[in-house]
């Protein structure tokens, strides 16, 4: 694989990114309150970063910046999905910025830099550089979690989430520490090449003590038990367009990194090595981390009354089962995977948004009553999304489903596949229920009429079309990841 110094092209996208946040926060500061110019700017900015991904794909597999940043199949298909979720944020975002009547060129600007960071994070190839594009992610999303000033449940949110962030970053970083005692490296491919042979004993354990680091830090990122505990009380009092953001965006470039350090440069060789050992241990871990996450998240949502303390949990579960896609090591399931969830998720927390009005008053699943026949533009969309996170056939969350279990069932995970298979099963319970709610109760009152605006539009019918192509006509997109596959790069053993 070609090793290039310092190369502008290979952070195209967060250059993109960069500049396009910086000019948003200066048009704000000059010409403040301009939601329409700074919200087009934005999305052109995440556009663009789109296209300066593509442009990677015929790099191939390069790493520049002294190899700490990295350009392959993963980094591109993820990059995708990240800038993706970020437009579609910005859309559910423009109702919400006009009824609380905040800032918008902070809120964009912040949008971008955190994307910055979650693009990094997916380029990283190095622990140092990880940790950077981490922290660049969680100041960002800090500080939006607490947008909504005023509200004490907004506020509230963001200061647990600060303070649980900084306790998890402090074991990631203590983490590293240890694994560079035991690898003299943080670099990734390095690391790989070190632990394909033996190590001394105590190189060991500081190599294990440095992974059971890791994987604590990653588990916040990526909401998984028992690391969740900020989750419910996060998505609940953060505004829901952000709720949106940190559930989707965030969560795929934490899914890309633990990818790419576990399942590709800790990855066992099946001879006597170091990441033989060490692997013994991550996988039983990760394994008990996919069954708790699945099993407390699916069950814990059935008695939920607020939707987005469901949608909460539910995103908890399907953590674990994102994590018998990194158990199997099939990044492209995973990919897949999260790309759908992107769109399920965003989409169903775009009629939220909307439904809620502002301050989040009406979140409860009860206010969804009579919601059916009266607002069927909101109404039968929620219902697909819903239908397709419990993995209903015909839809894109079943596909990403059974490609995640095939992948897991040929790699030997038979039982964590059937423990699946029962949680998808249990998950239908509080999805439908919702369904039932909106079709088959009576309001307690008149159901208001809102508006739709063109952003909100826009929004339903990227998620629609993509949850049924996805979900319909997938052949096109698992080529694109068979080819990304041949384009993967370190620790692809």
């Amino acid at each position: 694989m070609e090793s290039l110094g310092i190369t502008y092209r290979v952070i195209g996208p967060e250059l993109v990114l960069t500049v396009t946040g910086v000019l948003v926060m200066l048009l704000e500061a000059f010409s403040p309150g301009k939601k329409v110019r700074d919200g087009i700017l934005a999305a052109a900015g995440v556009v663009l970063a789109g296209v300066a991904a593509l442009a990677l794909w015929d790099e191939g597999p390069v790493m520049a910046f002294s190899q700490m940043v990295i350009a392959d199949g993963l980094r591109v298909f993820f990059t995708l999905v990240i800038v993706l979720g970020t437009l579609l944020t910005i859309l559910v975002s423009w109702s919400f910025l006009d009824e609380e009547r905040i800032p918008p060129g902070e809120y964009f600007a912040l949008l971008l830099f955190g994307t910055v960071g979650m693009t990094l994070l997916v380029a990283s190839n190095d622990l140092m550089m990880l940790f950077l594009a981490l922290e660049t992610i969680t100041i960002a999303t800090y500080v939006l979690a607490g947008y909504r000033r005023e509200d004490l449940r907004s506020t509230e949110s963001a200061l647990k989430y600060f303070l649980l962030g900084a306790f998890s970053s402090a074991f990631l970083l203590y983490g590293i520490v240890l694994i560079y005692g035991a690898t003299r490296t943080t670099n990734l491919a390095e690391m790989a090449r070190i632990m394909s042979g033996p190590l001394e004993e105590a190189e060991i354990v500081l190599l294990m003590a440095g992974v059971a680091m890791l994987l604590i830090g990653f588990g916040f990122k990526v909401t998984t038990v028992p690391f969740h505990v900020w989750t419910p009380d996060v998505y609940e009092g953060a505004p829901t367009p952000v709720t949106a953001f940190l559930s989707t965006a965030p969560k795929a470039a934490g899914f890309a990194a633990f990818l790419r350090v576990f399942s590709l440069t800790f990855a066992p060789l099946g001879i006597e090595s170091a990441a033989d050992q060490l692997a013994s241990h991550w996988v039983s871990a990760v394994t008990a981390m996919s069954i708790l996450s699945m099993t407390f998240g699916n069950f814990v949502a059935i008695v939920q009354t607020n939707i987005k303390r469901m949608l909460a949990y539910s995103s908890i579960a399907h953590a674990g089962y994102v994590l018998i896609g990194v158990l199997a090591r099939d990044w492209a399931a995973v990919a897949f995977y999260m790309l759908v969830y992107t769109l399920m998720n965003l989409g169903g927390f775009a009629i939220v948004a909307l439904w809620a009005r502002r301050g989040d008053k009406w979140v409860l699943i009860a206010d969804y009553a009579g919601l059916g026949f009266r607002q069927p533009l909101l109404s039968f969309p929620l219902a697909i999304f819903l239908v397709s996170l419990a993995g209903f056939p015909g839809t894109a969350g079943f596909v990403a489903k059974f490609w995640l279990f095939k992948s897991a069932w040929g790699a030997g995970f038979q039982e964590l596949v059937l423990i699946g298979v029962l949680n998808t099963v249990v998950s239908v319970y509080y999805y439908l229920y919702v369904v039932i709610v909106m079709f088959f109760r009576e309001p307690k009152e008149e159901v208001p009429r809102i508006p739709l605006s063109r952003a909100f539009m826009t929004t339903m019918v990227v998620a629609l079309v993509g949850v049924f192509y996805l979900g319909l006509l997938p052949t096109r997109v698992f080529a694109f990841l068979n080819a990304a596959q041949n384009l993967l790069a370190i620790g692809a053993r």
